[in-house]
């Protein structure tokens, strides 16, 4: 089957699917060779679903593109992921995890060091965090759970791609709701958007650690 004229497939979190449009868009007519397939949000929650939901996608999707860019970290798959990704010759985002790249790989490591017990949250986690934290984790029918999930963390970081006061409000009641102090630490959108420039202009994505 031939393929499209979309060289490039980026199979996503769905957590990244807003931030990945609005720098899709601000590419221009350069972003119309990138096309976007998201998995939902809550495999968070769930790494052992993620490369069967690659591979799914993959084998449907996947002859009619040049290029296919995982948009995922390791995400708690224990290096399952890269393994995967190198026997299917593909790309992912770097870093371990949404935190490390929109913060920056260094930085992150220090915030890390700074604080080992950081919980950390970016706009997509503080908008839904009563669905993905305190349901997710089953908080809000065992509300003991809360104290032993967090029993080692410290404070919440709040990695922010937009400067939006009303998540940061939010994101203060989440870290108050979790008992934790609170951070705001403004990234942007850290190395999202030059792999985005870089997969539009058919560039390698550089930087992406394999940790098999």
């Amino acid at each position: 089957m031939a393929k499209t004229s979309h060289k490039t497939l980026i199979i996503a979190c769905g957590a990244l699917a807003k931030e990945i449009l609005f720098l899709k868009k601000m590419l221009g007519d350069a972003g119309r060779s990138i096309d976007l397939q998201c998995l939902p949000a809550n495999y968070h929650n769930s790494p052992d679903k993620i490369i069967p939901g690659l591979e799914k996608v993959i084998a449907e999707r996947g002859c009619h593109y040049d290029r296919i860019l995982i948009g995922y970290g390791d995400c708690g798959t224990g290096g399952l992921l890269d393994a995967f990704i190198a026997k299917n010759n593909l790309e992912r985002l770097p870093g371990a995890h949404c935190y490390a790249f929109f913060a920056g790989l260094d930085a992150f490591d220090a915030l890390m060091e700074e604080e080992l017990g950081s919980f950390f949250l970016t706009d997509y986690l503080v908008q839904f965090f009563d669905t993905l934290v305190i349901k997710g984790f089953g908080i809000d029918r065992h509300p003991d759970l809360k104290d032993i999930y967090f029993a080692n963390y410290k404070r919440v970081v709040y990695l922010a791609q937009t400067e939006d006061l009303e998540l940061q409000e939010q994101a203060k009641a989440a870290a108050q709701t979790l008992g934790l102090d609170y951070e705001y630490r403004f990234t942007g959108y850290g190395a999202l958007a030059g792999v985005m420039d870089k997969l539009a202009q058919d560039k390698p994505v550089l930087g992406a650690p394999t940790y098999v």
